[in-house]
This record gives structure tokens, sequence and C-alpha cells, in this order.
């Protein structure tokens, strides 16, 4: 459907009331915020993609937040790990998630079948862990050593990037599989 068929076929609230129900979308994916549903129909998610750099900005502002508030009263490497566990709050670790996933089926030097079946399943393996604990510890690390508004800004901009990253793999031709996400 190219873009003017998408247009027309805009639902009776209008172009308005898709888009909200897209951005929702996209806060509900990204965030684990508390939303109402908007209600699901095909291409939802594609939809919504383009808002998801939207969510991420969200989410970098709850992190720089809570950062700046305990700047003012505790040490960096405190405010560093309570920014950290807001953000990883607020967006229910799907990045993470997804690092671990990923790590695991790297690791193992996996055939393709076996790395899609090792990412699908929930359960993480040394890999994953090792990549959330070297992940978690060097965002840590930077956060403290940056002065509080210079670390605040970072929360945000990669917030933001990570999400629209997302955009990046979504568009790609050719799935992994059939019946994943980017399906």
């Amino acid at each position: 459907m190219s873009r003017t068929d998408e247009r027309a076929s805009v639902p009776p609230g209008g172009l308005l009331a898709r888009e909200t129900g897209a951005l929702i979308s996209a806060l509900q994916f990204a965030t684990r915020l508390p939303l109402p549903d908007p209600g699901w129909e095909p291409g939802r998610l594609a939809r919504a993609a383009p808002w998801l750099p939207v969510a991420g900005l969200l989410a970098g502002l709850v992190a720089a937040a809570v950062l700046l508030a305990a700047s003012m009263i505790l040490p960096p490497a405190v405010s560093a790990g309570l920014a950290l566990a807001a953000m990883l709050a607020v967006t229910g670790a799907l990045h993470e998630d997804g690092l671990a996933d990923l790590a695991d089926a790297a690791g193992g030097w996996a055939s393709r079948e076996r790395a899609l079946e090792i990412m699908r399943d929930s359960r993480n393996g040394t890999y994953g862990v090792l990549a959330l604990v070297l992940i978690l510890g060097l965002r840590w690390s930077a956060l403290a050593a940056m002065d509080p508004p210079a670390a605040a800004a970072a929360l945000v901009l990669a917030a933001m990037l990570g999400r629209a990253a997302m955009l990046a793999v979504l568009t790609r031709p050719g799935p992994a599989r059939r019946d994943g996400l980017a399906a």
C-alpha cells in the first residue's frame, strides 16, 4: 500500500486519531508504561515504528530526571545506578534482553536454525549474562564519570538513538524468521 493509499484509509477519528494510536502503540512496545490499548489491527507495529524515538525520548527523560535529582544529594556512582535502574524499569530492559539473546546465540557458534532457537528462548546463558554485566558496568561507569548535566543528556540521546536504530532493523528486508517480530 502506498503512502497515498494509506492516508486515504484513515480511520473515522482521522489522521490525529491514527497517529495518537500509533504513538501509544510505540510507547506500549518500547516502555512498560500503563497506557490504554488502542486496539489491535494489521500493521499496528509498522505504523508505530516512526514513533519509537519518541518513546526513547520519554524513557531517557525519566532516567535523566532521576539522575539529576539523585545527584543533588548522592555520590555520582549511586546517582548513575539509580538512573540505570529507572531506565530499565521504564523500558522493561527491552534492549538488554535483545543483547543477551544475541550474545547467547553468537557465543555458541551455532547454526542459523539453532541461533534463532536460542534467541527465542527466554532463559539467559553464560554469554548473555556476561554481555549484560559488561554493558551495564560500562554504562554505569561512564555515567558516573560524567558531570550530571552531560550524563543526563547522554541518557536521553542514547535512549532516542537506541529506539531509532530499531527502525533500521525493522525496515531491513528479509526477517530472520517468518513468525518473528520483524515479519
